[in-house]
Parts: structure tokens; sequence; C-alpha cells
């Protein structure tokens, strides 16, 4: 029995991704989720990036 694949949306650009990024990147924020073109602009050069793992819409089985 095959596992399905998961959808999440990028708090950022609201599109549909497969890989994203738990983050945090304003002071004092909550925990969002980003695909990798949103996670560059959010994290360069941003003194409040705090990185808290990856989400994959395939997990391992």
């Amino acid at each position: 029995m095959g596992r399905s694949l998961r959808v999440k949306l990028c708090s950022q650009c609201n599109q549909p991704a497969s890989v994203l990024y738990r983050l945090k990147h304003e002071k004092d924020g909550d925990w969002i989720f980003v695909c990798p073109q949103c996670w560059q602009q959010v994290s360069e050069n941003n003194p409040f990036y705090i990185y808290g793992g990856t989400w994959k819409a395939q997990k391992k089985s």
C-alpha cells in the first residue's frame, strides 16, 4: 500500500511545494513554512532568521 502525497502551501507565495522549510524570520514571529525560493528571500541578511527543519511531501517508509 503506497503512501499518498501530502500537500502544504508556502506561507509567503501560497504555492504548493514538495519541500518546505520551517523557520522564523521576524522578531517575535511565529513558525512558518516556506518554499526554497521564498526561503532565500526571507533568510538572506536577516538577523531574526531561525531554521526549524525541513518538511517533505513524501515521508520515508
